[in-house]
């Protein structure tokens, strides 16, 4: 389905990013990796399924790397069709609490690399008139946790700022959409599974079970695959009027 084109996905060498770039690459897409960490791994975990892969290391919390990461995307494949806005941090404080500089990185890395991003990317995909625009939210971009401001107040403005790049581009061919997803285990959640159990002296999997108690009526942990394959289904056909939308993974 994707097969010709290029998807850019930030904070992809691991968890969420990582599953959806693999499900884009499934499709046909190449892809961009971007993120910290281990590197090779991930790429050639994607380059298994026969598309040609890229890697830049912006670092999302600077809108100069982020223009660079994108002029590197035209550069090896001619344009970026499908940008996936991924890249998050977390840190959990009361408000009175929370360190300045750690809301000044969420808020950057968040939210405002969505923005620069995007705006980079939309003059290619209006000239083309295709284009798909996906923001990874959560479900803190409808609800509010306590000792989650910064990312909560992020995540809200993500949704916000989908809705408006989905209604400026309305009569376009690119559309911009948000996936809302709940407690996903990747590795940044399961520092908070770590914190739990340790403060609680109980077991990985019994913290888990009360993470999961506290707001997920599934009692499972949503995976990263399953994002993928709601990102596929955002660039497929059948989406061509789903515009705006804030989509729930939560239940």
């Amino acid at each position: 389905m994707l097969k010709g084109k290029t998807a850019l996905v930030t904070g992809s060498t691991s968890g969420i990013g990582l599953g959806i770039a693999k499900a884009l690459a499934g499709q046909g897409a190449n892809i961009v990796l971007n993120g910290f960490g281990d590197v090779e791994g991930p790429k050639s975990q994607v380059q298994s399924l026969g598309v040609k892969v890229a890697y830049h290391g912006a670092d999302m919390s600077k809108p100069a790397e982020i223009e660079n990461m994108m002029k590197f995307a035209a550069a090896q494949f001619g344009r970026v069709d499908v940008l996936v806005n991924n890249a998050g941090i977390q840190h959990v404080a009361r408000v009175e609490d929370f360190p300045p500089e750690k809301w000044d990185a969420i808020l950057a890395i968040n939210l405002s690399s969505a923005f620069h991003a995007t705006r980079l990317a939309l003059p290619a995909m209006k000239a083309a008139n295709w284009g798909r625009i996906i923001n990874v939210a959560s479900v803190h971009g409808l609800v509010a946790s306590a000792e989650k401001a910064a990312y909560v107040a992020a995540k809200h403005g993500l949704v916000g700022f989908t809705k408006v790049t989905a209604l400026e581009n309305a009569t376009t061919g690119v559309t911009c959409n948000a996936i809302c997803p709940g407690w996903v285990l990747t590795p940044l959640v399961q520092k908070q599974v770590d914190a739990r159990a340790a403060a609680a002296g109980c077991s990985d999997e019994e913290a888990k079970r009360q993470l999961l108690g506290e707001k997920e009526p599934s009692l499972q942990f949503t995976t990263p695959e399953e994002l993928g394959e709601l990102a596929v289904f955002f660039c497929s056909p059948a989406a061509n009027n789903v515009r705006g939308v804030a989509w729930n993974m939560d239940r």
